[in-house]
C-alpha cells in the first residue's frame, strides 16, 4: 500500500466511523454531503489534471501504487474525498456540540473585507504564477460572493477552517516531504510565490479553503431543499 494511499484513508477512517453517531446524526445527509463532494472533486480534478499536464505540480512514482486515471495517481483522486469528508465532518462537528459558538457578522465582514483586499494586491502582483493566480482568483470569487449575498456560513467556517489547519498541515506536510526523505507531490516554484509554511506552499491553505468551502455551500443548498 502506497504512503499516499495510507494517508487518505488514516485521514476518512476516524471521521466515517463517528458518522454513525446517533446524537450527532451526521449519517442523515450523506446524500447530501457526498452529492457536494463528488461536483466539487469533478472541478478540482479538472484543474488538477490541467496543471499536472502544464507541470504546474507533479506526484513521485516512489510513493503511489502506480495506477493512473488521465494521468492522475489514483490516490489523488481518493484524496477529494478522502479528505473533504474528512474535514467537513470537523466543521460539523464543532457545529453539534458548540452550536452558539460563531463570529459576530462585524468580524466576519470585517475578516471578509480585509482577505478581498489582501488577495486582491497578491493577484495583481503575481499574474504570471499559474497556481497563485488561479488559486487566489477562485478564492476572492468566493469571498466577494459570500460578502454580497451576506453568507452567514463564514461566521462558523472561519473558525473551524482554523481546527482543520492541524490535521491539513500533517496531511499536506507529509505528501510535500515533511519527514520523509522525498516529497509526494511536487511544485514547480516558478508557478507559485515561494512562500512554504514547513514544505507546505502558502498557496495550499487557500487550496483547501475553496475546495472545503465550496462543498460547505453545496451541502448547505442541498439541505435546505429537503426541510
Amino acid at each position: 500500500m502506497s504512503l499516499y494511499l495510507i494517508l487518505n484513508l488514516a485521514s476518512i477512517s476516524i471521521p466515517f466511523l463517528y458518522s454513525f453517531n446517533k446524537k450527532m446524526n451526521y449519517i442523515k445527509w450523506w446524500k447530501q454531503v457526498f452529492l457536494s463532494i463528488f461536483i466539487v472533486a469533478f472541478l478540482f480534478i479538472v484543474w488538477d489534471i490541467i496543471f499536472t499536464r502544464n507541470g504546474v505540480w507533479g506526484f513521485n512514482n516512489s510513493y503511489l501504487t502506480g495506477l493512473y486515471i488521465f494521468n492522475l495517481p489514483i490516490e489523488e483522486w481518493l484524496f477529494f474525498i478522502c479528505i473533504p469528508y474528512a474535514s467537513i465532518f470537523i466543521h460539523y462537528a464543532f457545529q453539534h456540540f458548540f452550536p452558539n459558538i460563531r463570529l459576530s457578522v462585524l468580524s466576519t465582514r470585517t475578516i471578509t473585507i480585509a482577505l478581498i483586499l489582501l488577495i486582491s494586491a497578491i493577484l495583481i502582483l503575481n499574474l504570471d504564477k499559474a497556481y497563485t493566480f488561479y488559486n487566489y482568483g477562485f478564492l476572492l470569487l468566493i469571498l466577494v460572493f459570500c460578502l454580497f449575498t451576506k453568507n452567514k456560513e463564514l461566521e462558523v467556517f472561519y473558525l473551524t477552517f482554523l481546527i482543520i489547519l492541524i490535521p491539513f498541515f500533517i496531511v499536506n506536510g507529509i505528501l510535500t516531504g515533511s519527514f520523509i526523505p522525498n516529497e509526494v507531490v511536487w511544485y514547480n516554484d516558478l508557478e507559485n510565490l515561494g512562500i512554504r509554511i514547513g514544505t507546505i506552499p502558502i498557496e495550499d491553505i487557500g487550496y483547501a479553503f475553496n475546495m472545503l468551502f465550496l462543498n460547505i455551500l453545496l451541502i448547505e443548498k442541498f439541505k435546505s431543499t429537503v426541510k
